[in-house]
């Protein structure tokens, strides 16, 4: 008789990790099928917990931040789950700003491991690396921790993605831009169709959409699920005030009170409108589930926030910042921020990518404020071939009229000593690209050690 690997427990965190991430060749299955499986056999634990679920193309990480850090400012027990992670596997499962205990991860895996393998002998097939990882957040939070809130990140798109299987108090879609098109849709109303798919019943939607169609779709599913809609230059609005770097403030105004001045520290235009989003869904907490939250601990924690991998300054000597950006809209975001925010000499970046992306209009955002390009690779299984990225750099300087230096390293280390050799005291050197390539850089930087990273 053939034994069951579920006959053999995790023993340590490490197998723990290693088991859920060989659920990666199960690729990517849109559907909550499995999900609804899981939960039945779990006793639906997530029907315990309050969520603030948080979809979006770009600003989904930052927006949860806020929410996550004004939340616990203001007393209440605040669980997080977002991805992917940018040191180690745990940072996804966050109680009050902490990562998930590594004996936690293990003995709730345990509990899973049987259950992934027996739903993988029905016709539903083997649950995916992700479905696993939503369950264990829904099991940590709904069974161990028992937060006050949960700050629930969407992992792909929304309508099919596992984190849908909750119902949440309040529903945030930050954008919509050209990302996961593979999977999503080729058009920005097939991509809102997607992330609206996060929007429930009577549950309020807060949403910082701008483009006409993708609004029309928005507006359209809120109106069908009978939502109350607050979206940005309608029902709210956000004024930008003074701005410099590590400080920009806005004042807001929306449908229950206006506030003069909140500032963050976080860099870049879109961090305002990231910001603004979060203090709208918390006017809707504040206003409609009684939450207690005192103006004095909303501005200290706006104040606060950060968000490893956004904007973020690794070194001083010289200046290294790295971003996050891996589409499109997050490059014009970065040229966009780049331009407004930092004083330097010459621009020096980094780039690396995963294979699935839109490169060339990523490129031709940023190319024109660059002054020495380096293409690498991310240390990733789906990472494109820096001779790959070179031919698509090339097509977009022709297309832009322009040409600068570019050097070919595909060894992301090498690529850093470069980058750091070329950039002098008045310079600012850049890593951008896939969040596989900055957390492995921002490890390196910080800790000189190798990240887990990962989704």
């Amino acid at each position: 008789m053939t034994e069951h690997r579920s006959d053999k427990a995790l023993m340590s965190y490490t197998e723990a990790v290693d088991w859920i991430n060989g659920l990666i060749p199960f690729g990517i299955k849109p559907g909550l099928g499995r999900m609804d499986w899981l939960m039945e056999r779990l006793n639906h634990p997530h029907r315990r917990l309050k969520f603030i679920h948080v979809a979006g193309t770009n600003g989904k990480g930052s927006t949860c931040a806020y929410l996550d850090q004004v939340l616990r400012q203001a007393g209440y027990e605040v669980g997080m789950f977002t991805s992917p992670y940018i040191e180690k596997f745990t940072n996804r499962l966050k109680l009050n700003g902490e990562d998930i205990p590594e004996d936690t991860l293990l003995t709730l895996a345990n509990r899973l491991k049987p259950l992934a393998e027996e739903l993988a002998r029905t016709e539903l097939g083997s649950p995916t690396m992700f479905e696993v990882t939503t369950a264990l957040a829904i099991l940590y939070f709904g069974t161990v921790a028992f937060p006050d809130y949960v700050v629930w990140e969407t992992g792909l798109g929304g309508r099919l993605d596992s984190t849908n299987i909750v119902t949440p108090v309040v529903s945030i879609i930050t954008n919509i831009g050209h990302d996961h098109m593979d999977v999503l849709g080729e058009t920005l109303a097939d991509i809102a169709k997607e992330k609206a798919g996060i929007i429930k019943p009577g549950v309020p939607v807060v949403t910082t959409v701008t483009q006409p169609e993708a609004v029309e779709v928005i507006r359209s599913k809120a109106r069908e699920c009978k939502s109350t809609l607050y979206l940005l230059g309608e029902q709210f609005t956000i004024e930008p005030l003074e701005g410099k770097e590590n400080e920009q403030s806005f004042r807001f105004n929306g449908p229950f009170r206006p506030m003069d001045a909140i500032t963050i520290s976080m860099n870049g235009r879109h961090q305002l409108t990231n910001a603004g989003a979060a203090f709208m869904a918390l006017e809707v907490l504040r206003q409609y589930y009684a939450a207690i939250l005192e103006d004095s601990d909303v501005l200290q924690a706006f104040r606060s926030t950060g968000w490893p991998g956004r904007l973020e300054m690794l070194s001083r000597e010289p200046r290294i910042l790295v971003d996050g950006a891996h589409n499109p809209e997050g490059a014009a975001t970065l040229a966009d921020s780049l331009k407004a925010v930092y004083s330097y000499g010459k621009l020096n970046l980094i780039i690396g990518m995963l294979s699935t992306k839109n490169h060339l209009a990523y490129l031709k955002h940023i190319l024109p404020i660059v002054d020495h390009l380096i293409l690498t690779e991310p240390d990733f299984r789906k990472k494109m071939d820096a001779e790959e990225l070179h031919r698509i750099a090339e097509q977009a300087q022709q297309e832009l009229g322009i040409q600068i230096p570019m050097t070919v390293e595909p060894d992301w280390r090498k690529a850093l000593d470069l980058l750091t050799g070329m950039t002098g005291a008045e310079d600012l050197a850049v890593v951008s690209g896939t969040l596989y390539l900055i957390s492995d850089v921002r490890s390196w930087i910080l800790y000189h050690s190798d990240s887990e990273k990962g989704w």
